[in-house]
């Protein structure tokens, strides 16, 4: 149908019309509200070897720090960004110290919640360690999520677990998606619960203490623990929840922090950076249609960058004036 001789000089070769092909299909995938499959691992190599010498994972859990520090993949993002903290000091999970880099954070301001019933009483989560209450709680359904990581750290700095919440009498669900959703909402309402676990606190707030739920505020004790572990502290302020009998002391969950393996490549990380700066007016983020880079790279609130940037990232957000 199309002769060889009217194809245009400059065109795409083969190699590139498949790949563009499927990675703009799986983008519009992603992007469809209905769609349910939205985490991706893209996998590129040179055509026809076997190696796939380059893997981006782009999901929030954990299981990329594994795959970024194995090798498995190259480029991967975690949400909470902090959550790149105990892996790099090898806190459990992490078995030893990984020697990840930063590349960039995509600003998302986030907290963490810890929210029981208001009839016990209890306003600190030190408070419900010494208490030990036997409650029904509800915690994310997905369970490689770094939410549960995040929360068993604040609950050991504090003493104890969800095993042992168990063992008080209480049980602990895995409920499905976030607490404002319908599964844990209809739950809550309902009187099925008696405490919520979990971030996107500014979701859930109104609904936690519409329900007779309280927030509970982390001792300066156990915020200096988790300080040490590679965690920010935070605060959900009254000033912006004014039915909270004060400000809640908490951890930060901010930012989807991307990184990469202190081995990889200059060139590859360059590489990588170039094209992110190349597409920053078509990929969007929750502020808007294209990615602040002037945001992304200076560890400000929301888009924190807790760990050293790989060193040619830094060289190249410095290069174009997006790092001081």
């Amino acid at each position: 149908m199309f002769e060889r001789e009217k194809l245009p000089a400059n065109r795409p070769r083969a190699t590139t019309v498949r790949s563009l092909f499927m990675l703009q299909v799986a983008s519009a995938l992603v992007a469809d509200p209905g769609w349910p499959d939205k985490q991706a691992w893209i996998r590129l190599r040179p055509q026809g070897e076997g190696p796939w010498p380059m893997n981006l994972y782009a999901s929030d859990s954990p299981a990329g720090i594994q795959a970024v520090a194995s090798g498995e993949a190259q480029f991967a993002i975690i949400n909470p960004a902090v959550a790149a903290g105990p892996a790099v000091r090898g806190i459990a999970p992490f078995a030893e110290p990984l020697p990840l880099r930063a590349i960039t954070t995509i600003p998302s301001f986030d907290q963490v919640g810890l929210a029981v019933s208001e009839r016990l009483g209890i306003s600190s989560l030190e408070e419900l360690a010494q208490r030990k209450p036997a409650l029904r709680v509800s915690v994310r359904g997905q369970p490689d999520h770094a939410v549960h990581m995040v929360i068993g750290h604040m609950l050991q700095a504090a003493g104890f677990s969800l095993d042992d919440m168990n063992a008080w009498g209480g049980t602990v669900r895995w409920d499905t998606g976030l607490p404002h959703e319908p599964t844990r909402t209809a739950a809550l309402k309902a009187g099925e619960l008696d405490a919520m676990f979990d971030e996107g606190i500014y979701n859930w707030v109104d609904l936690a203490l519409d329900n007779g739920l309280r927030f509970l505020s982390l001792s300066e004790e156990s915020l200096r623990t988790l300080e040490g572990m590679g965690y920010r502290r935070s605060v959900i302020p009254k000033a912006n929840f004014p039915r909270l009998p004060a400000d809640v002391p908490t951890l930060d969950f901010s930012g989807f922090m991307v990184y990469t393996h202190a081995g990889v490549p200059d060139d590859a990380v360059t590489a990588f950076c170039a094209a992110i700066d190349q597409e920053r007016e078509r990929i969007p983020w929750q502020g808007g249609p294209s990615l602040p880079l002037e945001h992304m790279c200076r560890d400000v609130p929301g888009a924190p960058v807790p760990i050293p940037f790989h060193p040619a990232a830094e060289r190249f957000w410095r290069s174009r004036g997006y790092l001081d």
